[in-house]
């Protein structure tokens, strides 16, 4: 029987008209409804004609998380009178709930993705909801898109709603096509807001690290909610490891202590989901209570201000979660689950002057993440640049260019980045393309069966107490009978179903489209005496720790590692990486690294879970990384050249090259100049004066005198350093060459102005005493510094190409006494009062009143008198 009273109660109701015409018009919709309205209960049943006299419609719900999937699919089963599998059902990774009679399903978005790719016509689907659009999962995003396609080219009369408590909503209307926005009051009680900052300042998180003094704080702030408030507690934390630390820091609480993250088993999502039977709670969760779910009873959130984005670095092939500030829109979403049915509160474990330098909103998937699994969806859709998809936010042109290495790498894609047959088969899948790799070179090498153990545990980290050896997390996931390993042998399972054993090795197979029987991600072809198959032992007979090592080598080639000392190693990407001291697998040989995170700061990678692999396998996993020749390069301050075999940045065998190609030395001497600078060379102060005259012109009179800046002279050293450059062997012959003579060949020889350098620049300027100063020009403009007596008589500054030099008015001392650009104001104005200075320090030197009256000297009164 529907439950008409409650159905009745949401507030979304109100919007639904609106909501119904606006789709009857334009076929899409952005409905805005605030936690706790209904949107993603109600709206579905009523457009799917299940709660009213409309006709019946087929719905699909794509929510962000498996969680909310479920919990949204047996809400709407209960408003109906019925369970999941009638009417309304849901399909999430590994499991599906559906049946004959079903109308409304929910499905995850990942599963949406899948199934858009399978048909794209969606074919007797008559209206798709993303809910929770202002997330801004890289799925959510996607599907939008491929949706966006199937109506503007085959299906117009599909409808579309994008749905969310707070959203972009001008920018989702602009990219449904000037959608309707129609929007929904909530019933929304009032939640006071409570500042609790730790007393003592704690570390700001880094990685995956929080500080303990934070999470303690937290636990405090809950036992200090319960005494103060009545109601459950809803406390937000950034993952599960922080989830289990307060958990066991609220020991011995008057409260029952519940865990809802992504992780944890269903049935203690649906108890934390059913509400409280009498008892108080407190439900420690990640952002996954933010939005979707309604947690009944919650009249506290307390707030540790703390969320997990993923983030990609893209030079040394890392990705990981790492932890961040959450958002000020997840603040407010959080807030907003104390006031969903009473007053109530939340506890913000910062200060408050911090809140307004909070980020606005989370960032967007696309712009931080790994984009490799995009862009295999992008290529199977026929769009592999991803140009022309309607995205809220473009993908980071770097991020897609390391996307499609990664594709071509694995056999994904051909050279055009034109999807293959192989890559198909790996996008169907359901994991990172790295994963179905090692899933299908895998199998063929060690069984679906045990390739699929492997990459279950690859697909979802094991828990940390799990351990970092990932052969020792295997053998404790077969015998486990915790929530991971339930898990994980629901995904084996599937992935086993999907392998038949028979995969195409550790090529692309037939009709991949590559047009080779060579894989890009091996270095190998089926068959060859350096195949998988060559002196390997039979798939049966391998050990656990070597089928691990293997599979895992061939998820990540790159991250391949040599022992490089203890603890420490180097991986094929050039990353170092390094164990924890009390790590079993610091005496290994060589790694297979399959989860890694680089701490802000830290020189290397801190390896969290990797597998033991032997050379050979090391060596078939990275093959198309494996080097061999010469190597002339600058290292340590000179010319290195040597033969080398490498793999990545791991050099396996190494002989000095005795007679090595003389273009590789050159340029080997070119990058020690351009790392080390032109110093290398013999510079004179002759030399230094000339780079610096020319540098003058170049400023001053242009073409054709030539620019002599570092980056100029290191864009060509052909042009002036030839023949000593190709002649030079070592660090020494550099040092050898006369910097001064080979700027002479930069000279306009050619046009004749080389004879005008002197002329134009000239190094030194003849002055009314008959010396000779050099003039100095490294500034602005020319500096002539020179005795003050030396100039009387000149009423004019002097001019270098025009320019007029800046004059330093030197004391017989040769010390500072004045400097100007215009001696004929000088001589008018300042002349008198440095007179008066200077007459009285050396009254053996003349200092006439009107120094245009005698003749210009260096020397004393009685010199000049002698003479």
């Amino acid at each position: 029987m529907i439950r008409t009273e409650a159905l009745d109660r949401l507030p979304v109701r109100t919007a639904v008209p609106a909501l119904e015409r606006a789709l009857d018009d334009r076929g899409v919709a952005v409905l805005c409804a605030p936690p706790g309205t209904g949107k993603t209960t109600l709206v579905p049943l009523v457009l799917a004609g299940l709660t009213g006299d409309g006709p019946v419609r087929r719905v699909v719900v794509a929510e962000p998380r498996r969680i909310a999937a479920r919990a949204a699919a047996r809400r709407m089963a209960w408003l109906l009178g019925e369970r999941p599998g009638g009417r309304v059902g849901f399909t999430v990774r590994g499991e599906r709930v559906v049946g004959p009679d079903t109308v409304v399903e929910v499905v995850t978005t990942g599963v949406l993705l899948q199934r858009l790719q399978r048909d794209q016509e969606l074919a007797r689907v008559d209206v798709v909801i993303i809910d929770e659009c202002h997330e801004r999962h890289l799925d959510a995003d996607t599907v939008a898109a491929f949706l966006l396609d199937v109506r503007e080219a085959i299906r117009p009369d599909l409808r579309l709603v994008a749905a969310s408590a707070t959203t972009d909503a001008e920018g989702w209307a602009r990219l449904l096509g000037d959608a309707p926005v129609v929007e929904a009051e909530g019933v929304s009680y009032p939640v006071e807001v409570v500042w609790a900052p730790p007393a003592r300042p704690v570390k700001p998180p880094h990685g995956m690290r929080v500080d303990p003094a934070l999470l303690t704080h937290v636990a405090a702030t809950v036992r200090r909610a319960l005494g103060e408030r009545d109601g459950d507690v809803l406390c937000f934390l950034p993952g599960v490891g922080e989830i289990a630390r307060v958990a066991g820091q609220l020991a011995g609480v008057d409260a029952e202590v519940l865990q809802v993250h992504g992780r944890a088993p269903a049935a203690v999502q649906d108890a934390v989901l059913a509400g409280s039977s009498g008892v108080r709670r407190v439900v420690l969760a990640t952002s996954v209570a933010e939005s979707s779910l309604t947690v009944p009873g919650v009249r506290v959130v307390v707030d540790s201000g703390l969320a997990r984005e993923p983030r990609t670095d893209h030079a040394r092939g890392l990705s990981a979660l790492t932890t961040v500030r959450a958002s000020q829109a997840a603040g407010r979403q959080r807030a907003g689950r104390a006031g969903r049915e009473a007053a109530g509160a939340v506890y913000r474990c910062w200060e408050q002057a911090e809140d307004g330098r909070l980020a606005r909103f989370p960032a967007p998937e696309i712009k931080v993440a790994d984009l490799a699994a995009f862009a295999l969806q992008a290529a199977c859709w026929g769009d592999p640049e991803a140009s022309s998809l309607a995205l809220l936010d473009p993908p980071p042109a770097g991020a897609m260019a390391a996307a499609r290495e990664v594709l071509g790498a694995v056999g994904a894609v051909d050279a055009a980045g034109r999807v293959t047959d192989r890559g198909v088969r790996m996008s169907r899948l359901g994991l990172h393309p790295r994963l179905a790799r090692a899933l299908l070179d895998g199998a063929a090498e060690v069984g679906a069966r045990r390739a699929a153990e492997v990459v279950a545990l690859l697909s979802e980290e094991p828990p940390r107490e799990y351990g970092d050896d990932l052969a020792a997390a295997l053998r404790t996931a077969r015998r486990g009978q915790d929530g991971y390993a339930g898990r994980w042998k629901q995904e084996v399972r599937r992935l086993s179903n999907q392998v038949d054993g028979g995969g195409s090795g550790f090529g692309p197979g037939p009709g991949s489209g590559s047009g080779s029987g060579k894989s890009p991600g091996s270095g190998v072809a089926r068959g060859t005496s350096t195949g998988p198959h060559s002196g390997a032992a039979p798939r049966g007979s391998r050990s656990d720790d070597a089928v691990v090592g293997l599979v895992a080598a061939l998820a990540f080639p790159e991250r391949v590692a040599r022992a490089r000392g203890e603890g420490a190693f180097l991986m094929v990407s050039g990353t170092g990486a390094e164990l924890g001291d009390s790590s079993r697998l610091r005496s290994a040989p060589w790694l297979a690294v399959a989860v890694a995170d680089r701490p802000a700061h830290a020189a290397s990678a801190r390896v969290r879970l990797a597998a033991v692999v032997d050379e050979d396998t090391a060596l078939l996993a990275a093959g198309r990384l494996r080097v061999r020749g010469e190597e002339v390069r600058w290292a340590d301050g000179d010319v290195v050249a040597r033969s080398v075999d490498r793999v990545g940045a791991v050099e396996l065998a190494v002989r000095p090259l005795k007679q090595p190609d003389p273009g590789l030395v050159r340029g080997a001497l070119v990058e020690g100049l351009e790392r080390e600078g032109l110093g290398l060379l013999r510079w004179s102060r002759d030399s230094e004066q000339l780079r610096l005259r020319l540098a003058f012109l170049h400023r001053v009179v242009g073409a054709p005198w030539p620019d002599v800046s570092d980056g100029a002279l290191l864009a060509d050293p052909g042009a002036w350093l030839e023949p000593e450059l190709s002649r030079a062997r070592r660090r020494a012959d550099l040092g050898r060459i006369d910097a001064g003579q080979a700027l002479r060949r930069l000279l306009p020889w050619a046009t004749g102005e080389a004879v005008r350098l002197d002329e134009l620049a000239p190094e030194r300027i003849e002055v009314p005493s008959g010396s000779r100063i050099r003039i100095e020009y490294g500034g602005e403009q020319p500096v002539l510094a020179v005795k003050l007596q030396e100039l009387f008589g000149l009423a004019e500054t002097p001019r270098v190409a025009g320019v007029p030099v800046l004059v330093h008015l030197l004391s017989p001392a040769g010390r500072p006494a004045a400097v100007t650009a215009d001696l004929a104001s000088f001589w008018q104005d300042g002349y008198k009062a440095v007179r008066a200075e200077l007459r009285g320090r050396y009254p053996k030197h003349p200092w006439p009143e009107d120094p245009a009256t005698v003749p210009a000297t260096r020397y004393t009164s009685a010199r000049l008198k002698r003479s």
